[in-house]
């Protein structure tokens, strides 16, 4: 039997996680039976083995990409410097402008589009192979059109990297 955390709530249905602290998380409702708990869990074994190992690869890649208060230094100034031309070189094929542009520290995406089409680029893409920094830029100026993720959108992203899913395949890596 799989040790976890078992939280009890008004919900309806029974349900896992798998922290980032690799902690097993139960979440069931309040007059769940705790036999049908066990039995939720023991038939999900196989999912929680595959889920841990791998959020275990998750926070081992993150660890890896940790960096010096030095090369975080070098990292901000490569992006101050690489991401505006990527931008401009891509704007000018896509024919969409952004109406700002800042890199910033964010830790849990590479970009994103403002409502009011501004740009943010995390300095953290630097530690990606220019192909996915590519993408990013894509991605996200494609925004500018589609402010969602629909089928217009990807066709958008396509038309312009006919590869991305390869290049969005190397951010995981």
């Amino acid at each position: 039997m799989v040790d976890y955390e078992l939280i009890r709530s008004s919900r309806r249905t029974l349900g896992l996680e798998i922290t980032a602290d690799l902690r097993v998380v139960v979440r069931a409702p309040y007059l769940c039976a705790m036999c049908e708990i066990e039995r939720f869990v023991t038939s999900h074994e196989d999912w929680i083995a595959r889920h841990l190992v791998s959020q275990c690869e998750r926070v081992e890649r993150a660890a890896a990409r940790q960096v010096t208060p030095e090369e975080e230094v070098r990292l901000r100034a490569l992006a101050a410097e690489i991401i505006p031309q990527r931008v401009a070189y891509y704007s000018a094929q896509m024919g969409l402008v952004p109406t700002g542009l800042r890199i910033t520290s964010a830790q849990k995406r590479f970009g994103s589009c403002s409502s009011k089409n501004s740009l943010c680029f995390s300095w953290r893409l630097m530690q990606y192979p220019p192909e996915a920094i590519d993408y990013v830029v894509v991605h996200e100026l494609a925004h500018i059109r589609h402010h969602n993720h629909s089928a217009a959108f990807h066709a958008l992203v396509a038309k312009y990297l006919p590869d991305h899913r390869e290049r969005r395949a190397l951010l995981r890596g």
